[in-house]
């Protein structure tokens, strides 16, 4: 059974479709701890309600970042964990967790990679960004996390259309809806053993090893 870490910074919207398909047994894993840079993060109550294991680790309540690593890592070594999944998490993982977790680590992002993303392109930001640059395409991108923001290989990818009409919020609730889907759909090949990469090329088997 794979063990997986949810990092996330507000109320866990993705991470409670993921935990509903998980529950569902669409995916053969479970949430061994939640970790959050604020303390009165939403998730915590998902957390709280599930009996689910969470914890409030702020990088700046730490002296170094590697005294902040060595403490995440330690509990992720505790909890056996096999891929950690960011959800709505608004730091940077720094390099020391990333090289620790190479291609074990996912994030969703709301648009269509390498548009509309980087350093402070996040949430509304770029539902904003897609209406006012008049795109006609956006959608969600699943993707392994490197050391840069928004940058690592591709896992999987869905286009939704943008009408002449959309705001930011109509566009965010549209988005929002297909991530739930895409990013479980991830996880899900993740814990299936279905992913291989090469490069910046991740290659999605199918159920018979191909």
């Amino acid at each position: 059974m794979l063990n997986v870490a949810v990092f996330a910074s507000g109320r866990g919207s993705n991470f409670r479709a993921i935990l509903d398909n998980i529950d569902r047994g669409e995916i053969k894993a479970r949430i061994s701890i939640i970790i959050s840079n604020r303390s009165d993060a939403g998730i915590f109550n998902i957390a709280q309600d599930r009996n689910i294991p969470y914890r409030h680790i702020n990088p700046s309540d730490y002296t170094t970042e590697k005294d902040y690593c060595s403490e995440v890592l330690s509990l992720l070594d505790e909890c056996s964990v096999g891929l950690i999944v960011l959800a709505g998490y608004l730091k940077k993982i720094p390099s020391e967790i990333i090289t620790q977790y190479r291609n074990r680590i996912m994030n969703i992002h709301p648009a269509l990679l390498p548009a509309f993303g980087g350093q402070g392109m996040y949430g509304m930001k770029v539902h904003q960004a897609v209406v006012e640059y008049g795109a006609k395409v956006t959608g969600v991108t699943v993707h392994f996390v490197d050391e840069e923001y928004d940058h690592g290989p591709i896992i999987l990818q869905e286009p939704i259309g943008v009408d002449d009409d959309d705001t930011p919020e109509l566009l965010a609730e549209k988005v929002l809806s297909v991530e739930h889907r895409v990013y479980s759909r991830a996880i899900k090949l993740f814990a299936e053993d279905r992913l291989s990469i090469d490069g910046r090329r991740v290659y999605v088997k199918n159920n018979k090893g191909k």
